[in-house]
């Protein structure tokens, strides 16, 4: 175990409520280079079965206090190096329980570009500013005369008084305590005041929510301070955070101002200035980036929550798709995929306006139905989607197949990039869509991880939060999906392979490569034949990979190759073979697990193992599931308050949800309407993919606005048919 390791164990597990040994066993194994998916699937006895997230978070504690313990050096080395370093400031350093203290401590010592004090200090007025800070009783007019001297600057006993007042104020705004005082006051009586920048009350519009807004800053909501930070970056708003001044004054008069004469108004006036011109500013920054930091947090939990509910969507499996991607002017793009994705035939059919060949192309997309034995068809739910919709749900089918409406948020930015234009060089951005878009329902994660996640079309405010800490949430988030579904080795593409546990790249481009030189893999072991896949990456990869109809079963499992001689041993002492544990449930249940417990195999591994053998390679998505939408109701002018509709949440925020009902415009759902009880976040009740029953309880059609509910009273208290729209039509 590193020094480093064990100093940080112990903080990190009394914030996390933990145990140290918990923490440093995790540290050990990141240090090890294992990754978290690994981690947390295959070295459960060494963390006591930490998760994912736990797992993350110590990640991520141990980084930030990594990079405090290399301030704290940096700093040390800085004040050695200037002859400024004593025993008592060495102490207060090492001692420091944060970075915000050790800063606070550093203050006065950093290295800063001249100020007033400074200037002032080289005048040689620092014994008077000390004089005057006493408050014995002095007159300061009189011994400043002192002090006047023209050689150094000083012409007067005004601009004495003025260079000791600025040191004061330097002083006062640098002082340990006082900066510890100002910063919880700051904290908890800090008040957000926003308001319009002149002349922009016409271009700021959609910020008129903030023009006269006014609360504690404490209780802001994350997407609101994202929103008064963007407002104010866009230079609509002004912006200010800070509790009442005279609130912060009395503190510090408090501990500065110690008696009532001449002396005590000047050090008063010092005060005054020192809070105003430094210590409020620095005080109103930190607060600023606390909020901001903050906010970030929440709206990247937010965002990557959403995405793992998009990665997870249920796929519809491997079938003989026929995908289409709307359009009206310009046609609809039709392909055909057969059962592992590959583009077979590719069409374009001209069933709207302004061509409305209707019969022509219900013919097309009959004939094609029949030549590629097509089972289900996909089609885009933007421009034209539910019209499209309508029209082949209008088609007279032999076999009436699965016909689903694909969310094709980021097949555009998917169609245009280096990935498809690879996979699909001879084909344009309109097949390349439609090819998204197929391949979507047939397995979204193998898809949507072509992309990258801020295009999907979830997420708050995912371009004002930090882009660093966004990636790596994101990175986590698309990991642990594809660790925890697995992947088919033989038919997984560079993309895919790419988030494989220990792979990455490079190795995900070698393993596809071996497998097109030299065909598919018949085993585990085959993966070590692969170019730079060395020990350590077959060991962090080979529980992930799968081949489901390999030579030994348990390689199309989650059983991880190192554990192959647990499960034969298991096998012989039932004096049976794998394929019959696999098969035989009876078989499954006279296994006493206790018997092979060892010092490095313990029950949370045997009780895996006992669970893949059970259901080899399962799937932890849910099974598909076909949704339609409301009859008729394809644009907003259809809708009337109080109408009751099927809908999908497309995305999650920290104020609502918002839901597709069918018409090309999200509508919302408030967090307050989304249940009849209270929650604190929308996560606790909708996902995205989610498909609901909403309640239409508000209209703005001219600015295309549509208020949702999902109280059970509002959906219950329909107890009359509601009409779906003027005709009266409903699904």
């Amino acid at each position: 175990m590193s020094a480093s390791t064990s100093n940080t164990a112990f903080p990190i597990a009394k914030e996390l409520d933990i145990s140290v040994s918990q923490v440093e066993a995790v540290s050990f194994l990141l240090d090890e280079g294992c990754t978290i998916p690994f981690i947390a699937r295959y070295r459960k006895e060494a963390t006591g079965s930490l998760d994912e997230v736990m797992i993350v978070r110590i990640r991520d504690k141990k980084n930030e206090l990594m990079e405090m313990e290399k301030r704290r050096t940096s700093i040390l080395k800085s004040l050695s190096e200037r002859e400024l370093l004593t025993e008592e400031l060495k102490t207060a350093i090492l001692g420091a329980p944060n970075l915000i203290v050790l800063e606070d401590i550093y203050l006065q010592y950093r290295p800063k570009r001249r100020t007033r004090a400074s200037i002032a200090t080289e005048k040689g007025l620092a014994p008077l500013a000390e004089k005057i800070l006493k408050q014995e009783g002095g007159v300061p007019f009189s011994y400043s005369q002192d002090y006047v001297d023209p050689e150094k600057g000083i012409n007067s006993v005004d601009e004495a008084l003025q260079g000791a007042m600025d040191i004061l104020a330097e002083k006062i705004s640098e002082d340990r305590a006082t900066r510890s005082c100002i910063r919880r006051i700051f904290v908890r009586e800090g008040i957000v005041v926003s308001s319009v920048a002149k002349g922009m009350e016409e271009k700021g519009i959609k910020y008129q929510n903030y023009f006269e807004w006014k609360e504690k800053a404490l209780a802001a909501p994350s997407h609101r301070i994202l929103a008064l930070f963007r407002g104010e970056k866009e230079r609509y708003l002004t912006l200010r955070i800070r509790p009442e001044d005279d609130r912060c004054l009395r503190e510090i008069k408090k501990h500065f101002v110690r008696s009532q004469n001449e002396e005590s108004k000047i050090v008063e006036k010092a005060v005054e200035d020192g809070y105003k011109r430094l210590l409020a500013p620095s005080m109103e920054t930190e607060l600023r980036n606390a909020l901001k930091k903050k906010a970030d947090e929440q709206a990247i939990t937010v965002f990557a929550q959403n995405i793992r509910e998009v990665l997870m969507a249920p796929p519809l499996g491997h079938k003989n798709i026929l995908a289409i991607d709307p359009g009206f002017r310009t046609g609809c793009k039709v392909v055909c995929l057969d059962r592992q994705g590959k583009l077979v035939h590719t069409e374009t059919i001209f069933p709207h306006p302004p061509q409305k060949r209707e019969e022509e192309s219900a013919q097309k997309v009959l004939d094609m139905m029949k030549r590629f034995s097509i089972e289900a068809i996909a089609i885009g739910n933007g421009t034209a989607g539910r019209e499209t919709e309508s029209f082949i749900q209008n088609i007279s089918f032999p076999k009436k197949p699965i016909i689903a409406m694909v969310n094709e948020s980021g097949a555009s930015v998917y169609s245009a990039s280096e990935i498809a234009r690879l996979e699909f060089p001879d084909y344009d951005v309109t097949v390349r869509g439609a090819i998204s878009i197929g391949r979507r329902l047939m397995d979204p994660l193998s898809e949507l991880i072509k992309i990258d996640p801020r295009s999907l079309g979830v997420g708050q405010y995912q371009h004002d939060v930090d882009s660093k800490a966004l990636k790596q949430a994101l990175d986590d988030v698309v990991a642990s999906c594809v660790n925890a579904v697995g992947v088919d080795v033989n038919t997984a593409s560079k993309e895919l392979l790419t988030f494989v546990s220990g792979v990455g790249s490079q190795l995900a481009e070698n393993i596809v490569r071996y497998r097109e030189e030299n065909g598919l893999y018949q085993t585990r072991e085959d993966l070590k034949k692969v170019p730079r896949l060395g020990p350590k990456a077959f060991e962090q990869s080979a529980g992930f990979l799968r081949i489901p109809e390999g030579n030994n079963p348990l390689d199309a499992s989650a059983v991880h190759p190192e554990n192959y001689g647990l499960v034969e041993k298991i096998a012989q002492d039932l004096e049976t073979t794998i394929h019959a544990l696999i098969t035989d449930n009876k078989l499954r249940k006279n296994i006493c697990l206790d018997r092979y417990v060892t010092g490095k195999i313990g029950l949370p591994t045997l009780q895996d193992i006992m669970a893949e053998l059970e259901k080899p390679g399962r799937d932890p998505r849910q099974k598909f599931d076909s949704f339609v939408f409301a009859e008729d109701i394809t644009d907003i002018s259809h809708l009337r308050k109080g109408m009751i509709l099927p809908g999908i949440i497309t995305n999650v925020t920290a104020f609502g949800a918002f839901v597709d009902i069918g018409i090309h415009q999200d509508g919302l759902i408030h967090i307050s309407a989304l249940s009849n009880h209270f929650i604190k976040f929308p996560q606790q009740v909708v996902s995205p993919g989610q498909r609901v029953e909403v309640m239409v309880i508000a209209l703005d059609i001219e600015r295309k606005r549509i208020s949702l509910s999902m109280k059970k009273s509002d959906l219950i208290r329909q107890v009359e048919p509601h009409p779906w729209n003027e005709q009266g039509k409903k699904p």
